[in-house]
């Protein structure tokens, strides 16, 4: 009677536990449908009704394949291709309905998993996915936002979130009183960019270059850290350079932005420019080597920036525009400095602009050309050897301006990148009137043509091979070609100093122009690989009248001697500077008492003349 009894309470229990599943399948937030082999729908609860009816047809919910032929006939393929007697036949596939299967409020996209069971059956999960690929969307445009507002190399936000930021702010209603930033704050922006970047990039290579851009990221960061604008250590990189409401960016290049937002002062700008200059000043770790590179920085204080001030910036591209105006100018004050925006910068810029851009047709157009100073030597007897040499110097002749100076183009030409173009073009013109002049002239025609050399040149990689082309293609003797650098060009680096050298191998003639006004001394002077030194006008001037720049003038040239250097005395302009350098025993001299800078046509005229003579 008990095991009788038994049994019955346990087919209760089955039934009781049969009912629960049921109930929980037939109440399951999951559409569920169970079908033959062929699709045959066998059982599906009211869920998976409810997803399924907006695409069924005339033939009703009977045939799942038949449902889904519309959206997913690709299902009834798995299936009849699955061979396995049980497993996963396909899983979490999306199934978009389309605006014809589907009405306001209802599934978008449903989710469809099938299972096969057994050899006979299967079971097919089916949930609506629309939320799920709403949020996968949105992460993704998240994503790609972010993606679209970050520096690929530094992971710094980019141009683009310093403008949309920065817009931000120009755009915030005034707290009262003119201010532009909520909580009675001002803004600042600080314009960066590395001097000298371009030659470190073109001497270590585009690697390491990159690298050193990370290095420069990275110590801003922790610049900005120090100060207390930043977010705390093992945040994300983007968020660090976003924290606190400032913002540390890439913009392009070696070029960096720092935005302050919330300020009261300008000088707390001007101060955090000044401490960001002393830790950038390095030398900066790259790849086991110390690299020195500092910075410029251009300082836009927003006072007076609102929207509708007609001399400050009212949008986000004219405040980098202007901060990165102010940038320029610390370079060209000498660099590893800060410079603070005015708006009478603005209308330099826009004269150096301008300037650019003819340069550029006038290179094209063919507007430059070359004049040539005569350089003649001093010799002990007191005669004037006017064969000694020429120096080639670039004119512009402008269709509309005239005569530019070269002091107007020269150093909008260093800013712009021409002046490697422009060097390159003087260097073949003077090679080649210099071979014409011989075959003209004979005994009358200079023995040496000298050439100056700009830090742009000397910086291309391929330039020494470059400089040994001309010579092939002109015919011109190495021996009788002399580049001249300036004394703070020739001290700078190692690179330079290689470069000299190379030049050097090929039989060329250095010199070391403007001596006197730059980094090097006389105790130095053995260390440049130089054949002349030029001693720089300003010496020369008062070499009549002053014993103090008599004796200067003396010790260079005895120093020069002795290291088996000749020397030239630039700038005589009378009778009496001419003796002065000569009883110095200098051994050339150039200026206006000989000669102004002459065409070539001029030039052959006077050496002519003075052979004749």
């Amino acid at each position: 009677m008990k095991t009788f009894q038994s049994e019955a309470a346990m087919q209760v229990e089955n039934i009781d536990a049969y009912e629960a599943l049921v109930q929980f399948l037939y109440r399951a937030p999951i559409g569920l449908v169970q079908t033959d082999l062929a699709g045959a729908v066998e059982m599906l609860n009211p869920m998976a009704s409810s997803l399924l009816m907006p695409l069924a047809t005339d033939a009703g919910l009977d045939n799942l394949f038949a449902v889904l032929d519309n959206v997913a006939p690709q299902v009834k393929r798995l299936a009849e291709g699955f061979a396995e007697p049980s497993g996963v036949v396909c899983e979490a596939l999306r199934l978009p309905l389309g605006q014809a299967f589907t009405a306001p409020g209802a599934p978008q996209v449903l989710s469809i998993s099938l299972l096969k069971l057994d050899a006979q059956r299967l079971m097919a999960v089916i949930t609506d996915a629309t939320l799920e690929m709403q949020r996968e969307q949105e992460t993704l445009r998240r994503r790609l936002r972010s993606a679209a507002r970050t520096d690929v190399l530094t992971r710094l936000p980019n141009r683009a979130a310093v403008r949309e930021q920065l817009q931000a702010i120009l755009e915030r209603p005034a707290a009262g009183g003119g201010e532009t930033s909520a909580g009675g704050g001002q803004f600042a922006l600080l314009f960066l960019n590395f001097d000298r970047f371009r030659q470190i990039n073109d001497t270590l290579g585009q690697a390491l270059g990159d690298q050193l851009l990370v290095t420069l990221a990275d110590e801003l960061l922790a610049a900005m850290a120090e100060r207390g604008w930043g977010m705390p250590p093992g945040a994300r990189r983007i968020d660090a350079a976003a924290g606190s409401g400032h913002l540390v960016a890439r913009v392009g290049g070696d070029e960096f932005v720092v935005l302050l937002d919330g300020l009261r002062q300008r000088d707390e700008a001007e101060r955090t420019a000044t401490r960001l200059l002393d830790a950038l000043a390095g030398p900066h770790r790259v790849a086991g080597r110390e690299v020195a590179c500092r910075a410029s920085i251009g300082v836009f204080w927003s006072e007076g920036a609102e929207r509708g001030s007609n001399e400050l910036a009212a949008d986000a591209d004219a405040v980098m525009r202007d901060a990165s105006i102010a940038m320029v100018e610390a370079k060209r004050a000498g660099g590893a400095r800060h410079v603070v925006f005015e708006a009478s910068m603005r209308e330099r810029a826009a004269r150096r602009a301008d300037i650019e851009a003819q340069l550029r047709t006038a290179l094209a157009e063919e507007q430059l050309f070359v004049v040539y100073q005569p350089v003649v030597g001093l010799n002990p007897d007191g005669s004037t050897d006017h064969s000694a040499g020429v120096e080639a110097l670039v004119r512009w002749q402008h269709p509309v301006r005239g005569l530019v100076p070269p002091f107007d183009f020269i150093g909008v030409a260093e800013e712009c990148g021409l002046i490697d173009q422009i060097g390159d073009f003087v260097l073949l013109r003077a090679c080649t009137d210099f071979m014409r002049w011989q075959r003209e002239l004979g005994a009358a025609a200079p023995r040496l043509v000298a050439v100056n050399l700009s830090r742009a040149q000397l910086a291309q990689p391929d330039w020494t091979a470059k400089v040994a082309a001309i010579l092939a293609q002109t015919g011109m003797p190495a021996a009788s070609l002399q580049l001249e650098v300036t004394e703070s060009l020739a001290a700078q680096d190692e690179q330079t100093q290689l470069r000299l050298h190379e030049l050097k191998a090929l039989g060329i003639k250095l010199a070391l122009d403007d001596f006197g006004t730059g980094y090097s001394s006389l105790s130095s002077l053995h260390l440049l690989p130089v054949d002349t030194v030029k001693i720089d006008r300003s010496f020369v001037c008062k070499a009549d009248t002053s014993h103090h720049h008599q004796v200067l003038i003396e010790a260079t040239v005895k120093v020069a001697s002795s290291l088996g250097m000749n020397t030239v005395a630039e700038g005589i302009e009378t009778e009496a500077q001419a003796q002065a350098v000569r009883a110095q025993h200098c051994a050339k001299g150039q200026g206006y008492f000989y000669s102004r800078p002459l065409p070539a046509p001029a030039l052959v005229d006077w050496l002519k003349q003075r052979h004749a003579a």
